[in-house]
């Protein structure tokens, strides 16, 4: 059975993106620290996260701000796999090569509902600050995979802001290093 995941790179001092999201910076003014594990890494660890994450992914949940700053870039889904869009304006599903768009304007937790049964069994990613905020607040979170990069952004947009004031408790499954990021997974208990 499939996972709710919510998975960032984050900064040393809890940023996803840095300050001036646009359709020019995806993620943020200097926010491209934060993926160059992603992108210019030589290291056996980090292809091996990534492909690992590929594998696992069966559906998407993000936000409007996402897709709208993102689909310049992806071109595409952001992952070969059915993309929900948590939005309050209606709108036909948008094709792409891999998979479709929906946009889902009646709350989070039937996006995550029409995400898991597309997802088939494998893992439903979790894009957007915001969008994990109210995935956290819902209680529908599995897991939470980081990749922390050693970075102190100072400001932008933060992970765990607006998760109301219950503690989560976490249960540390794995923690691997690699020369440009710490890769951490946790089970939500």
């Amino acid at each position: 059975m499939g996972k709710v995941v919510v998975s960032f790179t984050m900064s040393l001092d809890g940023f996803i993106a840095a300050p001036n999201v646009s359709h020019e910076h995806a993620i943020g003014e200097g926010g491209e620290r934060l993926h160059q594990w992603l992108f210019e890494s030589k290291s056996e660890v980090d292809g091996e996260m990534v492909r690992e994450v590929f594998e696992r992914v069966g559906a998407v949940v993000l936000g409007k701000r996402t897709f709208a700053v993102g689909l310049h870039h992806w071109q595409d889904t952001p992952f070969p796999a059915p993309a929900f869009v948590l939005t309050h304006e209606k709108r036909d599903p948008l094709q792409m090569k891999s998979a479709a768009f929906t946009f889902v304007n009646d709350g989070i937790e039937s996006a995550v509902r029409q995400a898991k049964v597309a997802a088939g069994g494998k893992d439903v990613i979790v894009m957007g600050a915001d969008v994990a905020q109210q995935v956290l607040n819902a209680r529908l979170v599995d897991e939470i995979v980081l990749q922390l990069a050693p970075v102190l952004l100072g400001q932008g947009s933060r992970l765990f802001d607006n998760i109301g004031n219950e503690q989560i408790e976490l249960k540390s499954t794995r923690v691997v290093e690699s020369p440009l990021v710490t890769h951490l997974r946790f089970e939500v208990v």
